[in-house]
């Protein structure tokens, strides 16, 4: 007999696939600090998205695929007047919450924006709870849009502590599609089988490549590759509830998985437990739209600034000492193209800070980015790997995202070290960061909404209890913005 074929028997599904699925399925919720966390989280992921609608490279992103397309129970996108079906509401809202990298972060050998969960989380909460009001049922609580939160974000952090995607040239977003996958299709009313069969649908889907987040060839795709993420992740939940079968093997399978054709043939792995770990943990961009490796060196620079802005001919170098991570991903010398270029450069970043003693999202447009001081502060820097630092980034009970600058003059005298280990945003500074955070959502809802509403839903999203009894519908209406 010929031994030239394939055994044909179907596998169990493959082991981190059922974990995600009996997860999301049954676990509960019951830490208060993972749901107030969820909520600082909400509002300032929905803040940072209204202050994207100031940006037209955001907004032309928005809106119907079709002008005018009428939609019934359509999903609301805040900040706007839309109503669109749930894939293109979830990509709308990934789009903009994602748009200024101003939100919360997870680092670890993976990163990325668990937030950008939200964009799937928020679409599909409010189509379902207006399908619910018109067939005389409940529509669904905003407690169940921060318990999704928690479970979104413990998926794609945990997967991200030894998983490095980048390594192998793929965009974090994988996680973003396959945690959305996995909440959405519970919120749809899947079953557990139905919940693995969504997840692997999300594995086996080709996944985005890093080429436009790095030099080259960095571009506003990065903008909205959570968009389009999450619009994904509810078109692969909205399948499997259709009835179509999914794929078990898809991470394992010899020659045709996940593992041998994208990771190199290695395994991929969830070291801990599901519970609410990555929420309780999350770090947030409270003080600088910058990414998050350099958020350190940001505010160490703004430091600086007093001590060196009349002194900006007499500098002969700056020294930034950083992490592996910073110098792999954001360290980078030559012309830098467009806001999305700038915006992951972290001499740019630092430039800007000790010129201006701030870092805006508008500090990336080309109007700043002409300064010529910029670019004759940005050859005088020197970037050097402190491994004390590399190690500590990766260390659980630490996950410094350490930066230090000194600035050296030409006449041999030196400003001290400025070093900052922990970002204002980070755990270990939470008492100092949340009063900062609550007035950047301040700020952010009053150039959107007109006083009397700006007060509403200021005073709806401070008070735990009340925005965790408020129906997704009614959030999604005062958030909603008529023309």
């Amino acid at each position: 007999m010929s031994s030239n074929f394939d055994l044909n028997v179907r596998p169990d599904f493959d082991p981190i696939i059922s974990e995600i699925a009996q997860y999301v399925s049954t676990y509960q919720i019951n830490s208060d600090l993972a749901l107030s966390t969820a909520r600082n989280c909400l509002i300032d992921t929905i803040g940072c998205g209204l202050l994207a609608l100031q940006f037209p490279a955001c907004t032309k992103m928005l809106g119907p695929i079709v002008k005018d397309t009428y939609v019934p129970d359509g999903v609301r996108v805040p900040g706007t007047d839309y109503k669109l079906d749930p894939v293109k509401g979830a990509f709308d809202i990934g789009c903009m919450v994602r748009w200024l990298d101003y939100n919360d972060t997870w680092l670890a050998a993976e990163w990325g924006h668990p937030s950008d969960n939200l964009g799937a989380i928020l679409s599909i909460c409010d189509f379902i709870s207006q399908q619910n009001i018109a067939n005389d049922k409940e529509p669904l609580l905003m407690r169940t849009v921060l318990e999704s939160m928690v479970m979104a974000h413990e998926i794609q952090g945990i997967l991200a502590l030894e998983n490095s995607f980048n390594k192998v040239g793929l965009d974090h977003v994988v996680l973003v599609k396959v945690a959305s996958t996995a909440v959405v299709t519970k919120l749809l009313g899947g079953t557990l089988n139905q919940i693995k069969d969504a997840v692997s649908q999300a594995w086996v889907d080709g996944q985005s490549l890093r080429t436009y987040r790095h030099a080259p060839n960095a571009g506003s795709r990065k903008s909205w590759a959570a968009g389009d993420a999450t619009s994904r992740a509810v078109r692969l939940a909205l399948i499997t509830m259709s009835g179509e079968m999914g794929y078990p093997g898809v991470l394992s399978a010899p020659l045709w998985g996940f593992e041998d054709v994208s990771f190199g043939g290695k395994k991929i792995a969830l070291p801990q437990p599901l519970d609410t770990y990555v929420m309780e943990n999350i770090l947030f961009k409270i003080s600088f739209p910058a990414e998050f490796h350099a958020q350190t060196a940001v505010e160490a620079a703004v430091i600086l600034h007093r001590l060196i802005k009349d002194k900006i001919d007499e500098i002969n170098s700056i020294e930034i000492t950083t992490h592996e991570s910073a110098i792999r991903i954001i360290s980078k010398v030559g012309e830098l193209n467009n806001p999305a270029d700038r915006d992951h450069c972290l001499q740019y970043m630092v430039a800007i800070a000790l010129l201006k003693g701030n870092l805006t999202a508008e500090d990336y447009e080309d109007k700043v980015a002409n300064d010529k001081n910029i670019d004759i502060l940005r050859e005088k820097m020197i970037i050097k790997e402190d491994k004390r630092y590399s190690k500590e980034y990766l260390e659980p009970d630490k996950r410094s995202i350490a930066n230090k600058i000194q600035i050296h003059f030409k006449d041999g005298s030196s400003t001290e070290e400025v070093e900052v280990e922990y970002p204002i945003g980070h755990k270990r500074r939470r008492e100092e960061g949340i009063p900062i955070l609550e007035k950047k959502f301040k700020e952010n809802i009053d150039i959107t909404y007109e006083k009397e509403i700006s007060k509403k839903i200021y005073r709806l999203c401070m008070d735990q209890e009340m925005l965790e009894q408020t129906s997704v519908v009614d959030f999604q209406k005062l958030f909603s913005k008529k023309t």
